[in-house]
């Protein structure tokens, strides 16, 4: 993300109560994250949208964060709050169904090396997991999960 301001900034665009988890739309692995997160929150209460979505370019302004061409980051916006890289995982982790809430220990690890693991990941992400030639079309089930992809 260039641009990319602070943790924490209130956010303009979304409602102060909504979890919305912004993704890299063509990138394997992080479609696999989206639908491994969906399985793990029965109660529907973290939504999607793409970093490539017009939607996303609203969400990210009121904070100074411009979606790169080519985006590498994972960013989380709840209550208002806007968290990056591995503080977006975790924070996504620590609410989920089952074990994987347990991750939310690593926050402890200084997020400098907590954010070189995560980029080492990013930045390869794609040769390892391969990527799509545009973002997925949910299916007609997942499709309430995920936000319009224009900006109301």
């Amino acid at each position: 993300m260039s641009g990319a301001a602070p943790s924490g900034i209130e956010a303009a665009s979304t409602q102060p109560s909504e979890t919305v988890v912004l993704f890299d739309g063509v990138c394997n692995l992080c479609n696999g994250t989206v639908l491994f997160i969906i399985d793990r929150d029965p109660e529907a209460r973290i939504r999607f949208t793409a970093l490539q979505s017009q939607r996303a370019a609203a969400l990210l302004a009121p904070h100074g964060v411009v979606p790169k061409e080519e985006p590498d980051s994972f960013v989380l916006l709840q209550d208002g709050q806007l968290y990056e890289r591995s503080t977006a995982a975790l924070r996504v982790a620590r609410m989920l169904k089952g074990p994987w809430r347990l991750l939310y220990a690593f926050i402890v690890v200084p997020r400098p090396l907590r954010d070189l693991v995560y980029r080492v990941i990013a930045r390869n992400r794609y040769r390892w997991f391969g990527k799509e030639a545009q973002c997925r079309i949910p299916t007609p089930a997942l499709r309430a999960r995920f936000l319009p992809e224009t900006a109301p």
